[in-house]
């Protein structure tokens, strides 16, 4: 079979294309509400919208984890989703843009950021070194920059070696992702500690770090299997990725359930056996009524039903299947990343507001957006990496 490489671009009448419309006709729609709270209540506002932007800007950040380890480590798994996962990086600078109306309202969201909570709160004021505005931003300004550097980086030569069978593409490929690794480890760590952490400064844990970035890569696998599994309904894409790839992304997304599962249960396990006053009341806030039962559809949605199907052969090597399990496990993502922030903003009890659902449908509908468009200009595969060669047609 020959396969021209232009023939793998994104065409106007692809199915990804429909993904692009739906996913911008939702992003605006829900986007116009959302501004439309903000008028009317500007703090829920901003709460919402920081929950939607921490999902949505974790899941680019998965795409760079993904990326990163596929270049260490090998394998056509990666190389069969690699232009998806470099859309997803793509995103960054906007994800950067749009944190602006956080880095505006952070007087809102954080209680050490405003001057009154601090005055009479002796621990706030020990941690003012740390968690101040100015030093807040600069921080976030700092993961950003390495985040869109070390992705450009990665682009660069990942490009490159679409127009050369030379060893040097791949090589630097793989020494960028070692120490890019490194410096994403870290700086998810404390954008978590940042971010989310920082919203209940009284409480900490040594493990929250290492729980965002599980999230954050399985949000990424939850996005780009479903896209995977559309690309693969169209020629040529459905004859060089084949049922083997997509098993093994089964077996890969089975593998960070479970170290999600993990890292999760870990924190449980330490914080309720220690039972200190300074920790343990982080776990009553999410264990009341309403929280609760997003704590039953995480044990089950998260874990156990992904767990069971997973562990079938046959599901893993349907794309239609992982498909349907990627979006179910996107939206049960969305649940925790929401039991674990917004009881920081109603310790009173359960409490979910319209604004939560349009938030992170206008951030995400508009990611999608310019998701696929990302996609646009290049081949969905790169030519010349041979952990998943193209016919050598190709060439001619």
């Amino acid at each position: 079979m020959t396969i021209a490489p232009e023939s793998l671009h994104l065409g106007s009448d692809h199915p990804l294309g429909r993904v692009r419309r739906l996913g911008g006709m939702v992003g605006l729609a829900a986007s116009a509400a959302s501004l439309l709270g903000l008028a009317l209540d500007p703090t829920q506002f901003l709460q919402s919208y920081l929950i939607a932007y921490i999902f949505w800007t974790g899941c680019a950040l998965g795409c760079l984890a993904l990326q990163m380890i596929n270049h260490v480590t090998g394998g056509a798994w990666g190389t069969a989703i690699r232009r998806f996962l470099e859309a997803g990086t793509k995103t960054l600078p906007l994800m950067a843009l749009a944190f602006l109306p956080i880095a505006l309202g952070v007087g809102r969201i954080y209680e050490w950021a405003n001057p009154e909570h601090v005055a009479h709160d002796h621990l706030l004021q020990h941690k003012q070194a740390f968690l101040n505005v100015p030093f807040f931003l600069a921080r976030t300004a700092l993961y950003f920059a390495v985040w869109i550097l070390v992705s450009r980086a990665l682009r660069r030569w990942s490009l490159a070696q679409d127009a050369t069978r030379a060893d040097l593409p791949t090589d630097r490929l793989e020494l960028i992702s070692r120490g890019g690794l490194v410096l994403l480890g870290l700086t998810m760590s404390f954008a978590a500690i940042d971010w989310m952490m920082s919203l209940e400064p009284h409480w900490q844990s040594t493990i929250y770090g290492l729980l965002f970035m599980a999230g954050s890569v399985l949000t990424a696998f939850a996005v780009m299997i479903p896209m995977a599994a559309v690309a693969a309904t169209r020629s040529p894409y459905r004859e060089v990725v084949t049922a083997d790839q997509f098993h093994d992304l089964g077996k890969l997304l089975l593998g960070v359930v479970m170290v999600w599962a993990y890292f999760s249960f870990s924190q449980f396990l330490i914080i309720w056996s220690a039972n200190l006053p300074e920790e343990i009341p982080w776990y009553l806030r999410r264990s009341g009524p309403g929280w609760n039962a997003i704590v039953l559809v995480l044990i089950f949605g998260h874990f156990a039903l992904p767990f069971v199907v997973l562990l079938s052969r046959s599901a893993k090597r349907r794309p239609s299947v992982l498909a349907r399990l990627g979006v179910f496990l996107l939206v049960v993502r969305f649940l925790d990343l929401f039991w674990m922030i917004a009881p920081a903003f109603h310790p009173e009890g359960f409490a979910v507001h319209w604004l939560d659902l349009t938030a992170v449908l206008g951030v995400g509908g508009c990611w999608l957006a310019v998701f696929v468009k990302n996609l646009e200009g290049t081949p969905l595969l790169p030519l010349n990496d041979l952990s998943l060669p193209l016919p050598e047609s190709q060439h001619a």
